[in-house]
């Protein structure tokens, strides 16, 4: 429907590689794509950044602020196994940051 309206389409996508290659491909096949949103690098990823579970974190390099579609069938990713399973062995413990302004007041994101 954004096309059709003339909108471009910022897809944002905080959450893990399986999901990132797919806007990515989504991406691709809009002509509409305006920019990608990620999490990649963020502050609140530290000890647990999403290239962290691929077999090949370079898949997601970006170059001149470009990010490429991953080749490949489905998503275009190959997941560490093993990387996965022991971080839902640990579980997942993260929770939303709470951030104030100087004089007290709730600063959201």
């Amino acid at each position: 429907m954004a096309e059709a309206y003339d909108t471009a389409v910022a897809l944002h996508c905080p959450l893990g590689p399986i999901t990132f290659a797919a806007s990515l491909q989504v991406d691709g096949c809009i002509p509409n794509a305006f920019i990608q949103e990620h999490s990649l690098g963020i502050h609140y990823n530290v000890g647990a950044e999403f290239t962290d579970y691929l077999v090949d974190p370079l898949i997601f390099k970006y170059a001149d602020g470009y990010v490429g579609i991953p080749p490949g069938s489905g998503p275009g990713i190959e997941l560490n196994e093993k990387v996965v399973r022991e971080a839902g062995r640990i579980g997942y413990s993260w929770k939303n940051p709470v951030w104030r302004n100087k004089d007290g007041s709730l600063a959201e994101w």
